[in-house]
C-alpha cells in the first residue's frame, strides 16, 4: 500500500476494515495491526490504529475486554456489537457503490487518453 494516502480517506476505509475483520473473530491492537497487513495495509501506524479502536468503542460499535495473555501483560481483545455489525454492512454497501463508481471513472479516463 503506498506510503501517502490521505489521511481521511484512509480513516474510513480502515474503520470498515476493522469492523469486518472484527466479524469474524475478536482481535487484540497488535494482532489487528497483523491481519491488517495480510491484506496490504502495511504502513499503517498503532498511532492511527489506536484511536480508531477508541472512537469505535466510544460509538459503541465494538467493546473491548481485558484479558491474560499467554505471553506478558493483560491484553485488550475487540468484539464487534450488533451496532457494529449494522455500521459493517452500511459501509460494505457504500464501498461497493463507490469503489465501482470511481474504477468506472478510472477506466473511461484512462481509455479516452490513449485514443
Amino acid at each position: 500500500m503506498p506510503s501517502k494516502i490521505d489521511s481521511q480517506m484512509l480513516k474510513g476505509v480502515l474503520t470498515g476494515s476493522i469492523l469486518s475483520l472484527l466479524s469474524k473473530e475478536e482481535l487484540y491492537g497488535y494482532k489487528l495491526s497483523e491481519r491488517l497487513s495480510e491484506y496490504g495495509f502495511t504502513n499503517i501506524s498503532n498511532g492511527t490504529i489506536y484511536p480508531l479502536l477508541l472512537t469505535l468503542e466510544k460509538k459503541k460499535l465494538i467493546i473491548g475486554n481485558m484479558r491474560p495473555s499467554e505471553n506478558g501483560p493483560m491484553r485488550k481483545y475487540y468484539s464487534i456489537t450488533a451496532e457494529g455489525l449494522e455500521e459493517k454492512q452500511k459501509f460494505i454497501t457504500q464501498w461497493k457503490t463507490l469503489s465501482t463508481s470511481v474504477n468506472q471513472l478510472i477506466e473511461r479516463n484512462e481509455r479516452n487518453e490513449d485514443e
